[in-house]
């Protein structure tokens, strides 16, 4: 057993492993981790049995949208192996039980955010090198914060980014994932696309709407990788230390589902079905910026099943519900928490099929609910580019412009100066970053320098400084504040049309009974008035209320 009885003496190497493996809060998991791992005659965990925990071996992995790049199936094979060999060291007979937490340590302890992200980098590197693909990362040390050099090119990138995708499906969905079949890998081109866009210089002829990631040789230094993990997906490492635990964990669940191939493969998140514009693939990325518990929310729509149904968190979809302000606002009233605005555009006729339609999408995440104002309003907030090309625009900290949602006035008041009415984001009255009509037909968007609100940065390729005016494809609307808010969105919206009912009715029993009318009790009064006024001038009600 790992852990010694009160009657044999404690090492301080053990006593120093413990307290930082309890530092971590895994303490009581590894302890029966290692109960069921070990080798009871040797007290040290098998090498074979510990690369079987890591394993993320599985066989046909496809993606419809790109082609699958050579040899990523070894590569994913020789993931288990590696983590043992950088992160555990072998004693005779195995992994000791001193060993087991200093290798967890090293794999999932407190770390700084380079590196952490170092340490992914060397789990892949050493996987690629195993797989017999060329190396092109290196490493001056084998120490964890060590300096990492070399390059990668776009295919790499994209297969770093599905190795994590996977390892985070497995931390998620333990039980269902492994054995055979077919695995549907979702498009990641655009987080790939916004890698190359930030690492390297790139001419003018690259065309981010038809972009061969597969086919493309660019090298994209090391160092500037790291910097964009580090800026635009930094909880990516948070993939890998999530599948160290959850790998872990599972090694000692005592109903463990054997692997089908039937009932795996209805499982695993495969290549999305549905015509949603928040996507697994879109859906992964956006939740890679957040480090809140708002992440857990947001990959429930990265993969179907897990917490629930991805389309129970759907608010409003235009081509669903409708377009247009108004169905707009009926959808998303009364829900108060996060949410997720995807919106769909296009510069050209989108019947047009020669090649001069560019499509984009971008996306507005609000911290609190839609209100009916005629100023800005919101505490917090994100832009995003999507498609084709991922960024990430968090907040400034300068203003405080975050949302702008303003429908028609119920009244008929004269107003000189109207507020415009529609929903927007950034900016200010006039000159908004995003400004969504009242028809939801068009969406302008402007150069960031009309915007302290949010951070600089294009919300799609080739912005440019002018005003963009571009055709409204489809809007979404996504809430991320689980089953509670949408509950009392419910309620809210049942406690309304309740009142509307009640509105609407009326008292037959009164109903042209003239003593008891609201224009009989107005005709007592304008003759008060006369009596006050002109009091010796003759007033027939009757007539008047033949007038």
């Amino acid at each position: 057993m790992g852990a010694s009885s009160s009657t044999e003496q404690v090492s301080v190497e053990q006593r120093e492993a413990e307290s930082l493996a309890a530092s971590t809060g895994a303490l009581p998991m590894l302890h029966k981790a290692f109960d069921s791992l070990s080798d009871h005659q040797t007290n040290t965990i098998p090498l074979h049995s510990l690369q079987q925990c890591f394993s993320l071996t599985f066989e046909n992995p496809t993606s419809e949208a790109t082609a699958m790049p050579p040899n990523f199936e070894g590569l994913l094979s020789h993931v288990g192996s590696s983590i043992v060999d950088l992160f555990f060291v072998a004693e005779k007979g195995g992994v000791s039980w001193i060993e087991f937490l200093r290798g967890y340590v090293k794999s999932c302890g407190r770390t700084s955010a380079s590196t952490s992200i170092n340490t992914l980098f060397r789990v892949f590197a050493m996987a690629v090198a195993k797989a017999g693909l060329p190396e092109k990362l290196l490493f001056d040390s084998d120490d964890a914060d060590c300096k990492m050099s070399g390059f990668l090119v776009p295919a790499d990138v994209l297969m770093l980014l599905w190795l994590c995708y996977i390892m985070a499906w497995n931390s998620k969905d333990l039980e269902s994932f492994g054995g055979t079949g077919n695995r549907g890998l979702p498009h990641l081109s655009h987080l790939v696309l916004s890698a190359v866009l930030w690492s390297c210089e790139v001419g003018s002829d690259l065309n981010p709407w038809y972009f061969d990631v597969l086919g493309s040789n660019v090298q994209l230094p090391a160092a500037k990788i790291l910097m964009w993990v580090l800026k635009t997906v930094p909880s990516l490492p948070d993939c890998f230390t999530q599948c160290i635990h959850g790998s872990i964990e599972k090694s000692f669940r005592s109903e463990k589902l054997q692997p089908s191939c039937s009932s795996v493969a209805d499982r695993f998140p495969g290549v999305e079905c549905n015509n949603n514009l928040l996507n697994q693939g879109r859906a992964w990325a956006i939740s890679l910026t957040l480090r809140s518990t708002l992440n857990g929310e947001v990959m429930k729509a990265c993969f179907p099943g897990y917490g629930g149904g991805a389309n129970d968190s759907l608010l409003y979809r235009s081509s669903l519900h409708g377009k247009g302000l108004n169905r707009f606002w009926s959808n998303v009233e009364g829900y108060n928490g996060p949410m997720l605005i995807l919106v769909a555009a296009s510069l050209g006729d989108v019947h047009d099929d020669n090649g001069t339609v560019r499509r984009w999408i971008l996306g507005i995440l609000t911290h609190q609910a839609f209100e009916n104002r005629d100023t800005f309003y919101g505490s917090s907030g994100n832009l995003y580019a999507i498609s084709p090309v991922f960024n990430a625009f968090p907040s400034s900290g300068k203003e405080k412009n975050f949302v702008y949602s303003h429908l028609h006035p119920t009244g008929r008041v004269y107003d000189p100066h109207p507020k415009p009415v529609g929903v927007a984001f950034g900016g200010s009255f006039g000159n908004e970053r995003i400004f969504i009509d009242a028809d939801f037909a068009k969406v302008t968007v402007r150069h960031h320098a009309v915007d302290k609100t949010y951070q600089p940065g294009s919300l799609f390729p080739n912005q440019g400084y002018l005003p963009v005016e571009a055709l409204v494809l489809d809007v979404e609307v996504w809430g991320f504040a689980g089953k509670t808010a949408k509950d009392i969105q419910t309620s809210y919206k049942n406690r309304e049309q309740l009142f509307t009912e009640q509105r609407r009715k009326v008292d037959l029993k009164t109903f042209g009974n003239w003593e008891d009318s609201p224009e009989k009790l107005m005709m007592d009064m304008l003759w008060m008035v006369h009596e006050v006024k002109y009091p010796r001038l003759p007033f027939n009600q009757a007539d008047f209320v033949k007038i």
